[in-house]
């Protein structure tokens, strides 16, 4: 069984934290192999904690997407002030550091650029380095593995909450190991330490970890669904239904004018290993088509070695904008506190690639001009991989 940064934390001697006032970023999900929370094992510990901070989704994960948060509430179990990052303030204030002298951070990321987490987590760096605070990240495991890295680099002009770094889609790092690079790659310059597992290898997959899944997330529920999640999360910059409202988000997309041989003959014309496509009918009961049958695609995962879910997500959409010029439609702003930029550039981290897919090329085309930006991204990586 791998062992976790908080079971590692509180195995060791951290007498020299308890005269400090402690905070924790931390959801439902930050719990040990035993599926008791990080708060609790915290104060067993004897540590004396302050207050908490929630990122998106609020403490319990109840909240759905781009859902307004409240900013201060009390946790029930140990009274303690909760700080949400997904309300009025996304960046800690002075007035919610005050309260601490170092922030414990752990959070289950789920590998993907786009999750906001890992961002939530950068702007607590930043705030520590202005008001001259300790941050000590409890690393976790990547559930989709360490190795697999896809997609193009996030460009600048592109950068919001659902990117604020130059990552691919998927980018094969730990949540500490994130924490590293982006203080470091990017001078945040904060006073940083990092909390390894123990009996984590690169190559694992959640399943392999011997851990419990807590969904950090409400669409979230499995690891299965982290696994598609680097190619499908795309479909929320469009009006088709990526299964929100049903028991597969993400595994599921479809949308009432879809027509299952049509997309299926068009898809098998991609080189798109390790999953297939089949088709279903489903009703989702919120989100797009509440209450309406949606034509689509149950995406199953059979080589997980083998599956690029950046590139089978791209060609599925590539199909259905060719097929339905006159249905489908791209989401309009405001999307996760962008006002401005179109949501599906936000998510795809270019305007380009979405370009250059309506102009025809073909999601392997895209991957061959992304080669230099992936070796340079491969390299800076390498600096900062603790396993």
């Amino acid at each position: 069984m791998v062992l976790l940064g908080i079971d590692t934390f509180v195995q060791g001697n951290v007498s020299g934290l308890k005269r400090l006032r402690t905070g924790l970023l931390c959801n439902h999900a930050s719990v040990n192999k035993d599926l008791i929370h990080s708060r609790i094992l915290l104060h067993q510990k004897g540590l004396s904690l302050s207050c908490l901070f929630s990122p998106q989704h609020g403490f319990a994960a109840e909240k759905q997407d781009n859902m307004v948060e409240s900013d201060h509430y009390t946790d029930d179990t140990t009274g303690l002030p909760v700080f949400s990052l997904y309300g009025t303030h996304r960046r800690p204030t002075g007035s919610m550091f005050d309260a601490i002298d170092v922030l414990l951070i752990d959070l289950l990321d789920v590998g993907t650029r786009v999750y906001t987490f890992i961002y939530t987590m950068a702007y607590c760096l930043e705030a520590a380095a202005k008001y001259d605070k300790k941050i000590i990240v409890l690393d976790r495991p990547n559930p989709i593995g360490g190795l697999g890295v896809e997609g193009n680099i996030l460009k600048k002009e592109f950068t919001s909450f659902v990117g604020l770094y130059p990552l691919p889609m998927r980018h094969g790092m730990t949540i500490g190991e994130l924490a590293k690079m982006f203080n470091e790659e990017f001078d945040i310059g904060a006073d940083l330490e990092i909390v390894s597992m123990q009996g984590w290898q690169r190559s694992m997959y959640f399943n392999e970890t011997g851990l419990p899944w807590v969904f950090p997330s409400p669409n979230m529920p499995t690891p299965e669904t982290a696994l598609v999640y680097p190619g499908q999360v795309i479909w929320e910059g469009t009006k088709i239904s990526e299964g929100r409202g049903t028991t597969l988000p993400f595994e599921l997309v479809g949308a009432p004018y879809w027509q299952h041989q049509q997309i299926a003959d068009q898809l098998a014309g991609y080189d798109l290993p390790g999953c297939l496509f089949r088709p279903v009918v489903f009703e989702p009961t919120s989100g797009k088509y509440a209450g309406k049958p949606c034509n689509g695609f149950h995406l199953h995962v059979t080589d997980r070695d083998e599956f690029l879910p950046y590139r089978t997500s791209l060609s599925l959409l590539q199909t259905v904008m060719k097929s339905y010029p006159g249905d489908f439609e791209y989401k309009e702003p405001p999307y996760e506190y962008e006002y401005e930029k179109l949501p599906m550039d936000c998510i795809l981290g270019d305007q380009q690639v979405r370009l250059e897919l309506e102009a025809g090329k073909t999601p392997e085309e895209l991957e061959i001009e992304w080669q230099a930006e992936s070796a340079e991204f491969m390299e800076t990586r390498s600096r900062y991989l603790l396993y």
